[in-house]
């Protein structure tokens, strides 16, 4: 990989990095660290709200006018707000803020795509290499390296949150009401719930959202000073058109005829779903539940580590296996967690299966989001902001939906609402993957048809060419033959003056013969 190349992907990485060590860490922290009426995930519900009105409004118009770098600088800008914001949580600072975060996020994950897609594909015309192989690498990198802000993030927030230890977890708590028979009504009566975020101090909390803060800037000083800006071959084309509202809306829109598109709905919101009950959900009813707050960040250091080494080993390895295989690799994962999460009552003697969870769910996540970037980047090549719009739209919908219902439903509900979308994401996914199938064969025979229309087309002028010639040789055979002729005839002049010529001289030595006669 050069040199140019290699450096983009790597600072747009860390870049990510150090923003989402933030974020992540945050995330997993909200329905614990603000459980007060439900802050903390009526937040996260706004973020993804807005994330879903910027990818359909902002995305395509930032890219067109600023060009990726800048729309990622401005897109961190907004989630440096969010930490500010939780200083001193209440619903004003809290709200608005996650709105803020939330018209970000769209503009940001649909430029990173942008930029990763399209850096990766000339690289890939400039190395010869194919496309989907040199993709797959760039996204699965990236994600190593992005994945890995769920352990810095979460560590950081359990060893600043570990100091209140003792004012988070109640002794002799009962565990009953804890794992998938958690409600948020029995939750709110019972009195041997685990106390949770309102015993972290303000200055442990000020400490943490520094630390957080601070990770933000250093994300934006980093793309500012090293990214290089990357020119798109579609921001070219259309110079002369000025994007709008409308547009940007309308391209969104126009995507969703492509019937690929709509089929890949479900499988692009199940990341959403997924990670939204982890996020809010698992954190709370098994986690803080019976361990404590301060638990939560080594539990999601093992999802968040495990995230990261499956980006990069299932993006490499599905140049072998293909994409197919994985999917359902993943498919089973995610079946096994869910059965896992169903039976397991929660209990702190059985500390392994609070990490073999986590680690398993963003397995099968990790392979999704790597192998689904990739296939978007590849499957609508030509309208990548669209469909890349469309990808942010419906994971930020998967969200919205799961942090929704988290103060309405209880957690056995959530949990078979996340397999039945995973299976039916599943399902269509498979179906796009026979519908570019069944094309390729097509493909195959239109490129033969043409190439043995050439081989035709060649043969003739070969043929044409040769009775040209064939046609000059017996013009210049006859030529010839008329000047060899010419050349005998003349010759048989020459011959017949020659001979001519001797008969006068003999003629005249016997006149001369005969006078010496007469006059002797």
């Amino acid at each position: 990989m050069e040199i140019k190349h290699l450096k983009n992907l790597i600072i747009v990485s860390f870049g990510f990095l150090l923003l989402f060590t933030a974020y992540g860490g945050l995330q997993s922290l909200q329905s614990s660290l603000n459980p007060e009426k439900g802050l903390g995930v009526a937040s996260l519900s706004v973020i993804y709200g807005c994330l879903i009105l910027s990818s359909l409004f902002l995305a395509p118009i930032l890219i067109k006018k600023i060009g990726c770098k800048w729309t990622i600088v401005a897109s961190m800008c907004c989630y440096i707000t969010y930490s500010v914001g939780n200083f001193q949580a209440n619903w004003y600072s809290i709200i608005i803020t996650s709105a803020i975060l939330g018209f970000g996020g769209g503009p940001l994950w649909t430029a990173n795509s942008t930029y990763l897609t399209t850096d990766g594909s000339r690289y890939a015309e400039l190395t010869g290499k194919k496309k989907i192989d040199v993709l797959n690498q760039y996204f699965g990198v990236f994600f190593l390296i992005y994945q890995t802000s769920g352990i810095w993030g979460n560590l950081i927030s359990s060893l600043v949150l570990v100091q209140n230890h003792d004012k988070v977890v109640s002794e002799n708590a009962s565990y009953s009401h804890c794992g998938a028979t958690n409600c948020p009504a029995s939750s709110v009566g019972s009195s041997n719930i685990t106390v949770s975020s309102t015993g972290v101090s303000d200055n442990l909390r000020y400490t943490l959202m520094g630390i957080y803060t601070g990770c933000g800037v250093l994300a934006v000083l980093l793309i500012v000073i090293f990214l290089e800006q990357i020119d798109l071959k579609e921001e070219l084309k259309n110079d002369e058109v000025q994007p709008s509202i409308w547009k940007a809306l309308l391209s969104t829109i126009l995507q969703l005829k492509d019937l690929r598109q709509c089929l890949l709905i479900p499988i692009t919101m199940v990341f959403g779903f997924q990670q939204g009950f982890l996020s809010s959900d698992f954190t709370q009813a098994y986690v803080t539940c019976s361990l404590g707050i301060h638990f939560v960040g080594y539990v999601m250091i093992c999802g968040g580590a495990t995230s990261s080494i499956c980006s990069l080993l299932f993006g490499k390895l599905s140049q072998y296996t293909g994409r197919i295989v994985l999917f359902i690799f993943a498919a089973a994962a995610t079946a096994s967690s869910v059965c896992a999460l169903l039976l397991w009552k929660p209990n702190p003697n059985q500390l392994a299966l609070y990490f073999i969870i986590p680690a398993l769910w963003n397995m099968s996540d990790s392979i999704r989001w790597t192998l689904l970037n990739t296939y978007y980047g590849v499957l609508f090549a030509d309208c990548k902001e669209a469909a890349f719009s469309n990808y942010n739209l419906w994971q930020s919908l998967g969200f919205v939906i799961a942090f929704a219902y988290s103060n309405i439903l209880c957690v056995y509900m959530k949990i078979y609402i996340v397999l039945s979308i995973m299976l039916l994401g599943t399902i269509l996914y498979l179906v796009v993957e026979f519908i570019e199938y069944r094309k390729s064969p097509k493909d195959v025979e239109n490129t033969n048809t043409v190439m043995e229309s050439e081989n035709a087309i060649t043969v003739m002028e070969s043929e044409s060419t040769n009775t040209v010639k064939e046609s000059e040789d017996a013009n210049t055979v006859i030529e010839s033959e008329n000047t060899y002729t010419i050349m005998e005839s003349e010759d048989a002049n020459t011959v017949m003056e020659s001979e001519s010529t001797n008969s006068e001289t003999t003629l005249e030595n016997a006149n001369t013969v005969t006078e010496s006669e007469s006059t002797k």
